[in-house]
């Protein structure tokens, strides 16, 4: 049933005369017959117990709130003391913690019915608040008062939200309520858990529902959302409001944080941009620049990754961008992006034609047709980085090029290559070198 290294520590810890279960997500997804990525323990050991126990095998990662991570085969496992919560006064973490001899103690202070279940190492389950039946009827429910558990902790008012858009559970009206009623305390979160809880939303199968009937809990941390809601487009060609739209994109795009997020982000300037004709048609000129730069600034707030959050503002920047699916089209993009996020951007192209009316559909064969440029440009080994030039800047400074004369000959050099004006010979390209030296000497 359980991992052989999960029984080991779980029959030690009974051996010695202690309970142990597994707990919280993993007894969830076992029951929903997932293989659960991690296996939580709770126990009736105190954490120098259960060291005592483990010697050598155990690290005392959280004593003070009862957890020490055992080792055993290579895996590490989170083994905690059952447990009673004081008040959490600041919004997140409560004041104190006390140990407890009883398992229910500790289920009861848990989030959602489906994460407050426990199971030993013979498979017989604890279920004291129907988290199993919840389960089954596919429903998230609060343990106890909703409103209480939101207020303790405004980061399971996300997670509820994530849970749905990753199991497709509905979210049971009384923990509906509580949950937009106590929204602003996301404000109180550290941002780097909200980013973390939102890029898990964004790749759950369900998330274009979940984004849709929550823009009030998005609007706490991403204001800039809230203009896009209900916004009509005005133009035949956008039969979705903005929002609409963009959550509709979300659900189109591959399941690759990134590019989610790029569709997340991708107008959210079309309210800021909107302007409209004679003919009262709505028109967004520069609402990729616009979006780009507002983007950069949310990423910013969510303390992205510099890496992650470069290539999201790429995409977005370039994701209203026209591209001819020919080969000196395509290869500039590739010298200019680079294979990955040039790959990523047809991905957010083909999604954001997805989010639009039928008619305008055929715009897929266009962007499968700039796929087959690319791999027809990758298959020849077609020269489009700095690394593949026939020639580098030593060559150029044996020409007598140095400082950023030289690095601007490299680009220019290369461009000429890209775009098939010169070939990637050396000779050629050295030749070229001087005829433009030639051309531009005083």
């Amino acid at each position: 049933m359980f991992p052989t290294e999960v029984e080991t520590v779980l029959r030690r810890l009974e051996a010695a005369g202690y309970e142990a279960y597994v707990v919280g997500g993993c007894v969830r997804d076992q029951l929903l017959g997932k293989q659960p990525g991690d296996y939580d323990i709770t126990t009736s050991a105190r954490p120098e117990q259960v060291m005592a126990l483990f010697d050598g095998f155990c690290i005392p990662t959280g004593v003070q709130h009862g957890t020490v991570t055992v080792r055993q085969s290579g895996r590490s496992f989170e083994v905690t003391t059952f447990r009673t919560e004081g008040d959490y006064e600041d919004g997140r973490h409560p004041s104190a913690v006390s140990f407890s001899n009883q398992l229910a103690e500790d289920l009861k202070r848990r989030d959602f019915t489906v994460n407050a279940m426990a199971m030993d190492v013979e498979g017989r389950l604890t279920d004291l608040f129907g988290g199993q039946e919840d389960l089954r009827r596919g429903i998230l429910r609060c343990v106890g008062d909703p409103g209480q558990r939101f207020a303790e902790d405004a980061l399971r008012i996300l997670r509820a939200l994530r849970f749905s858009a990753v199991l497709g559970f509905s979210v049971e009206p009384a923990t509906d309520r509580a949950l937009r009623k106590n929204r602003t305390g996301l404000r109180r979160i550290a941002a780097e858990r909200i980013r973390e809880e939102m890029t898990k939303l964004l790749c759950g199968a369900n998330a274009a529902e979940v984004l849709l009937t929550w823009p009030e809990v998005w609007g706490v941390f991403l204001p800039e959302v809230l203009p896009c809601v209900g916004f009509d487009q005005c133009n035949r060609y956008h039969c979705y409001d903005v929002w609409e739209h963009t959550v509709r994109a979300v659900a189109a795009a591959p399941c690759v944080p990134e590019v989610r997020w790029t569709m997340l982000l991708h107008d959210l300037a079309k309210p800021v941009v909107f302007t409209k004709d004679e003919q009262g048609n709505g028109h967004f000129y520069g609402h990729a620049q616009r979006s780009a730069a507002m983007a950069r600034e949310i990423l910013r707030r969510l303390r992205f990754d510099r890496r992650s959050a470069q290539r999201i503002e790429q995409l977005v920047l370039w994701h209203d961008r026209q591209l001819q699916p020919t080969e000196k089209s395509v290869a500039r993009a590739l010298r200019l992006l680079g294979e990955e996020p040039l790959r990523q951007l047809f991905a957010v192209k083909r999604a954001d034609n997805l989010a639009q009316p039928l008619e305008l559909r055929p715009r897929q064969q266009e962007i499968t047709e700039l796929e087959e440029v690319l791999e027809t440009l990758l298959a020849r080994e077609q020269c489009f980085t700095l690394r593949q030039l026939a020639v580098n800047g030593r060559d150029l400074m044996e020409e007598g090029l140095q400082g950023p004369a030289l690095g601007q000959m490299l680009q220019e050099l290369l461009s000429a290559v890209v775009d098939g004006d010169v070939a990637n010979d050396r000779e050629i390209l050295l030749r070229w070198v001087r005829e433009r030296m030639a051309q531009t000497a005083p």
